[in-house]
């Protein structure tokens, strides 16, 4: 078999997969956030943290819920990793030091999980699952909590009322997020992923050297770390090492995870809406994106020209023969288009073009499908800001699903697209045009300034993978991701939520014969039009300095 064709129908299982998963789970989650009752593990749970999961929140209110938690989370973590050499099951590893220890507060609290540091020389088996993995869960419950928060403003009318974060937050972790991923880590040791409390050991030599790896429970962290977008390694070699991934069916599996509740939130959406047809518009867009960037990908990385190419096949360089081109190229893509990180190949290695997909990818705020919650409720905002320019086309007041999107909810809409962008390219030109942060460069050119606007694109839009030709274990770098993270996560949650205030309190308006109908193909054209419109004029100038200057010259 060509590894080319081995790629489509790796594509192809993979497509299957998430369409037979697609209908009931997206119907689960929406009677998991729709239902009045409590299971008695969650009755447990708000009595021990003193909350009323059945009183209704306006938007501040639920906003302060979501910082609160999280800055507690933030808190935790940090003082976590700065005990680490007095705590048991430390394996020996001492302190980390207050920048690293706030760098990764702050990348596993806003689901970004960009790591600065190499995970099996550094955390110790309490860390890992008592700070680390449990951020996995609550990060991308929040996400899943915020995105249903919108919808219900969507669906709610003279009401500010979007539920109950804490209700919301219980629920995603309990009823979701760990079943699903109790049955992938069952799997995945199957597979071959390890899960254990070993300690270090010697394996043998290498290269006149002993060689030591210690143990860990990897393949608990491997499903949640996928199922919700997170992307944080055990290992710094993260899903390309085989305790975490051995083999090409594990390799699907952690793909399908990555994908299938973005994906089922769209069918979520429509059912909470009380339009299926709805939900499918959107699934449309982000399936579109989603394919032809695969696709792109797999082109660029199969047909890049050059003879050392030629005998491999296509540019091996950076990949595991284990999953070759096609595997990696899905998993890059994947990765990218959501806020997930984790990768099974380095990107730094990828072609010039294949580098740019994957930044381009997380340029287009990760809606295709995006991450857990984030993906759905981006995508939603994009939604209003095309209907936005179709009333503007035809002179009409924009209408989405219902309600009016008037001087206020694009307001909201507009900051929301324009914070993250911001937040990279200025943080980007101040490492550029300093001094100190362009020594942590491995390469000079085109390729170096690629490796810094990834690592801002990755940290801002929380996503977490890396070039990894970039040195950021500084504390510039440590501090300025850090920062970018937080407020890549956050300030984006404030405009979703006022949105969704703004929109509950709306009265229904019907629809009548000039309404523009945003459940059929050509609403989903006009959004893919304008998410790849608003990106390329946000995104081209610095992309032509880094990816594609380096695509064109080689």
């Amino acid at each position: 078999m060509s590894p080319v064709l081995a790629g489509v129908l790796q594509l192809l299982a993979l497509i299957a997969a998430l369409a037979l998963a697609y209908r009931p789970l997206g119907d689960y989650m929406a009677r998991v956030y729709s239902s009045d009752k409590h299971l008695r593990v969650e009755k447990w749970i708000y009595k021990a943290i003193g909350a009323n999961p059945n009183t209704e929140m306006r938007w501040p209110a639920y906003l302060r819920g979501v910082l609160a938690f999280s800055a507690v989370g933030v808190l935790f973590l940090y003082l976590l990793q700065r005990v680490q050499g007095s705590l048991p099951g430390s394996l020996g590893f001492s302190a980390i030091d207050p920048d690293q220890a706030f760098n990764t507060a702050a990348s596993f609290v806003a689901n970004t999980n960009w790591q600065s540091y190499y995970g099996e020389q550094a955390m110790g088996h309490v860390v890992q699952t008592g700070g680390l993995a449990v951020q996995n869960f609550v990060s991308a419950a929040v996400g899943i909590a915020v995105a249903v928060a919108l919808v219900r403003g969507f669906a709610r009318s003279r009401t500010g009322e979007l539920g109950n974060f804490w209700a919301d937050l219980v629920r995603g972790t309990v009823r979701i997020l760990l079943p699903i991923s109790v049955v992938a880590a069952i799997v995945l040791v199957a597979l071959g992923a390890i899960q254990n409390f070993a300690g270090i050991h010697e394996v043998g030599q290498f290269m006149g050297g002993t060689q030591q790896w210690n143990g860990g429970a990897v393949a608990s962290q491997e499903a949640i770390k996928e199922l919700g977008t997170n992307g944080g390694g055990y290992f710094n070699a993260n899903s390309a090492h085989p305790f975490e991934n051995p083999n090409p069916i594990s390799n699907l599996l952690e793909i399908f995870l990555i994908l299938v509740i973005p994906f089922a939130l769209t069918r979520t959406f429509g059912r909470m809406v009380g339009s299926l047809r709805q939900g499918y518009a959107i699934l449309a867009t982000m399936a579109t994106i989603w394919i032809g960037f695969t696709a792109l990908m797999m082109w660029t990385e199969f047909h890049h020209g050059g003879p050392a190419f030629d005998l491999a096949g296509g540019a091996m360089e950076g990949k595991e023969t284990r999953f070759g081109i096609g595997g990696s190229s899905i998993f890059a893509v994947a990765t990218t288009l959501t806020s997930t990180g984790a990768v099974n190949s380095f990107h730094s290695s990828f072609t010039g073009f294949g580098g740019g997909i994957t930044m381009l990818g997380m340029q287009l705020g990760e809606i295709a499908p995006g991450g857990v919650g984030s993906g759905i409720y981006g995508m939603l905002i994009m939604a209003v800001i095309a209907v936005f320019i179709a009333g503007l086309m035809v002179g009409r007041t924009p209408e989405y699903l219902g309600k009016k999107i008037g001087t206020r909810e694009i307001k909201l809409a507009a900051c929301y697209i324009l914070v993250t962008p911001a937040l990279v390219l200025c943080f980007t030109a101040a490492a550029m045009a300093l001094p100190t942060p362009v020594d942590s460069m491995t390469n000079s050119g085109a390729h170096g300034f690629s490796e810094i606007l990834y690592a801002y694109t990755s940290g801002a839009n929380n996503n977490g993978s890396a070039f990894a030709g970039l040195n950021a274990d500084t504390q510039w770098f440590n501090s300025t991701i850090g920062l970018a993270m937080l407020l890549g996560r956050f300030l984006p949650i404030v405009f979703v939520l006022a949105l969704a205030g703004s929109l509950a309190e709306q009265k229904p308006v019907p629809a009548t014969a000039g309404t523009l109908r945003t459940d059929k193909p050509l609403f989903a054209g006009l959004l893919v039009g304008t998410i790849l419109i608003i990106t390329g004029l946000t995104y081209f100038p610095a992309l032509a300095l880094g990816p594609l200057a380096e695509g064109l010259a080689s």
